[in-house]
Formats: C-alpha cells, structure tokens, sequence
C-alpha cells in the first residue's frame, strides 16, 4: 500500500483527501505546513507528497526543492494559482506533476496512480538520513556534511547560497538552468527576481572551483554545467 503525504494548510481539504485516497487502497497520512511536513518524513516511508504551493511559513516551491534534494519522493504540486509561471518553476525545482485548484478527487486519484505506474523503485525511498555524495572533475560535493572538497583533498568553505548553487548544477549537468532556476534553487519562491545575489554567488563559485569552463554562460537562456558527473548513494 503506497503511502500519500498531504501537505495542506486546510484542515478541510486535508480531510477529506485523506479519507478519499484511504477508500480508494492508498494509505494517506497529512501535515499542515513544512515544519509538520518535515517531521513525518523523519519517520515515515512516503512515495508520492501532495504539497500545497501557498503554505504557511515556508512556501510549497521551496519546500520542493528541500526535498528533491534529500530523496527522490515522487512530488505532485498543488496551487491555487493558474499562471504558467508557478507551473514552470514547479516543475524545474523537481515536481513530477501540478495541479491547479479547483480539481477533482478522481483526476488527483488517477495522477498520483500514473506517477507510482511511472517510478515504481521509488517505494518508501525517503529515507531522513539519506547520504549522496556528487563527484566531478576530481571534486566531491557531500550532502551529509554539505562539504566540498577540492581534487587535492583540501575542503573549500562555501556560503550556504553557494552550496545550494552547486548542487543545482550537479543535479542537472548537460543542463542549462535559467537565472529563475538558480534564484529558486538559492532563495525559494519569495527570491525577487530583479536580485542580482545569484550573479554575485556564481562569479564567486566560479572562483573557488578555479575553472572558468565548468559553468558555462548560455547566451539568452541561463548557465550549463559542463562536467560528467557521478552520484553515490551512501548506506
């Protein structure tokens, strides 16, 4: 039985989407914003989280992107809003599908079943001490210590804007990110996107990585990682 997390701030909604999803063969269990979000996954196995864009606190995308870089969770977002804009973003932060309010309880029943039929190995993969470590280059970006180490062994201090950067990149090689990606990817959805933070933490990871080619600049389009890189799942 497939558990389903949702994430709601409607005590309605949470309700009744519990009960639905339960008679319909799927174990549902809800929370009402991030920090409550970020509990259950400590000790629960999930593989689909039904996560609200407009949440108290801490925002849905940004929510998205802290768990798209712990596990790999099937991720279904869930707005109000009806501008493309949101959808994007969503969806580049790591969403496996979106859908807008109003809808109904069978169209959601039939995406979470089409996004299980699409990564069945992703049961109960949400594991809270989940370890990736990313090489590159001779480098090692590790998730647990959220270190960089350069080829020589030295460990290269990074702000923690520059760390999440770099693990955007890693994340997506061969890639090319838009400056929206990257602002999201260090400052969630509330990043202004007239701040120009994201230019000042990128020159400076260029810097520290001593190679002017590994992040490409793409003429109208964004930045393109350029190095193969590996990815170990550590026990």
């Amino acid at each position: 039985m497939a558990t389903i997390l949702i994430v709601d701030d409607d005590n309605d909604i949470r309700a009744l989407l519990e009960g639905y999803l339960q008679d319909h063969g799927l174990r549902a269990i809800t929370a009402r914003d991030g920090s409550e979000m970020k509990r259950v996954l400590a000790s629960e196995a999930v593989e689909v989280v039904l996560l609200d864009v407009m949440l108290p606190g801490e925002d849905g995308l940004s929510l998205c992107r802290w768990l798209r870089r712990e596990s790999d969770t099937a991720i279904i977002m869930v707005t109000a809003l009806a501008e493309e804009g949101d959808r994007v973003l969503g969806l580049e932060l790591g969403a496996d599908d979106y859908l807008t309010k109003p809808f109904s309880t069978r169209e959601l029943l039939a995406r979470i079943r089409a996004v299980l039929r699409r990564a069945p190995h992703q049961a109960s993969v949400h594991r809270p001490d989940r370890h990736l470590r990313y090489r590159f280059n001779g480098w090692l970006l590790d998730t647990a210590k959220r270190s960089l180490t350069n080829p020589q062994g030295v460990h290269i201090s990074l702000s923690a804007g520059a760390y999440d950067l770099l693990l955007a990149f890693v994340r997506n090689p061969g890639r090319v990110l838009t400056r929206d990606h990257l602002l999201a990817a260090t400052k969630g959805r509330k990043a202004d996107p007239f701040d120009r933070s994201v230019d000042v933490q990128l020159s400076r990871l260029r810097r520290q990585l001593g190679d002017s080619e590994l992040i490409k600049t793409v003429r109208g389009g964004g930045y393109l990682f350029c190095a193969e890189v590996e990815r170990d799942d550590v026990p």
